[in-house]
């Protein structure tokens, strides 16, 4: 334990802001969208003689809002004082808009002020939050749309031999090809291993019903995002008349509890999604995790699985399993020292280094770096 207390002052000095670039293993897409690399802003501020870190994976002109706006009122505040430093944040981007890039760049500097603050007081994360529970279950997640069959199959079936309960795969790119994919995942992982879909908001929402059907006939028993976030009513439609088992998903593009609290209003989802790279970082998860509480309702987290399993292992309520992102997988165990490991399907948080526990591999990171 540090020999700092939660009552003393510790004014911030510094804060640096990076911006890098990682190819993906293979071209990707889902249902609306393909990509061929993955952008991380990495925000990193110093007190005390600690340094805390956080990360969202968002365009590079995030950076440029948090060193322009964000920066100046960081940089002298009180590392202790998490909530009033975040509350002028977002005052401070009010006539830029309070949603998206800005978003995203607040959600990495709240993670960064979080894990500082562990550290400055010599815990992990996990305790300066406050455990719920353990670990968490995971599910594994890619089996993009520009995938073969044949490597759809591999990878799939390789978590689930992994022991992973659950794994998940996109739609909506070929409407017509995605039965014989959805059965072929199932072939490959067998009948004890849950399948997730994915369709990105392609459908509309009689569209996401008719196939809703086949989900059923094949055992998914989660269906993310069959009609876009932004349209609650769709979601709902396809949540009160879907098969019964197969659960409606969505939440991971809210920035703000207003869109959670949007969502669980409109009766929309089965299961509510949060990402901390998102919604105002920690701080904003555990409000979306407080409010799927109250409506009774699980709340899991999009990708990001180096701050989730904090998040999560933290969240009131009934938790979801995490999602364990092939991307994000690829970059944080690659990049940053003390990236958690599965075991036996679930992660839980390393009790044995303050903060997230995540130390970057700054050498192999600069061959990335675009800013």
């Amino acid at each position: 334990m540090d020999s700092r207390s939660f009552n003393d002052t510790v004014a911030i000095e510094r804060m640096e802001t990076s911006v890098y670039r990682f190819p993906t293993d293979a071209p990707e897409s889902d249902g609306t969208l393909a990509w061929s690399s993955t952008t991380m802003v990495l925000v990193e501020v110093e007190a005390g003689g600690r340094r805390g870190l956080g990360f969202s994976y968002t365009a590079a002109a995030a950076a440029a809002v948090i060193r322009d706006m964000l920066e100046p009122l960081v940089v002298g505040g009180d590392a202790m004082e998490i909530p009033r430093i975040v509350a002028s944040l977002f005052r401070a981007v009010r006539n830029v808009g309070q949603v998206g890039m800005a978003a995203h760049a607040i959600s990495a500097v709240d993670v960064a002020l979080w894990d500082l603050k562990a550290r400055l007081l010599g815990l992990p994360l996990i305790t300066l939050l406050g455990r719920a529970r353990a670990s968490v279950p995971i599910y594994g997640s890619g089996g993009f749309t520009s995938y073969s069959i044949e490597r759809l199959q591999a990878q799939l079936g390789g978590w689930a031999e992994e022991g992973m309960p659950a794994v998940k795969m996109k739609i909506g790119r070929d409407p017509a090809e995605d039965p014989r994919r959805i059965r072929a995942a199932r072939e490959a992982i067998g009948p004890d291993t849950q399948l997730f879909v994915d369709a990105n908001g392609a459908f509309h929402p009689r569209q996401a019903l008719d196939l809703a059907a086949l989900l059923s006939a094949e055992g998914v028993t989660w269906f993310e995002e069959p009609v876009p976030s932004w349209d609650p009513e769709g979601l709902r439609f396809v949540r009160e008349s879907a098969p019964a088992g197969v659960q409606i998903v969505a939440g991971e593009y809210s920035n703000t509890p207003q869109d959670h609290l949007r969502l669980l209003e409109a009766g929309a989802v089965d299961v509510l999604q949060a990402d901390a790279t998102r919604c105002g970082g920690l701080s904003g998860f555990l409000r979306a995790a407080a409010l799927s509480e109250a409506w009774q309702l699980p709340i899991s987290a999009h990708t990001a699985p180096s701050i989730h399993v904090h998040a999560c292992c933290a969240a009131p309520g009934v938790v979801a399993p995490l999602e364990y992102f092939h991307d994000h997988v690829r970059i944080e165990s690659r990049f940053f020292e003390g990236a958690p490991i599965p075991r036996r399907g679930r992660l839980e948080p390393d009790e044995r280094a303050p903060g997230l526990g995540l130390r970057p591999r700054y050498r192999e990171l600069e061959e990335f770096r675009i800013a």
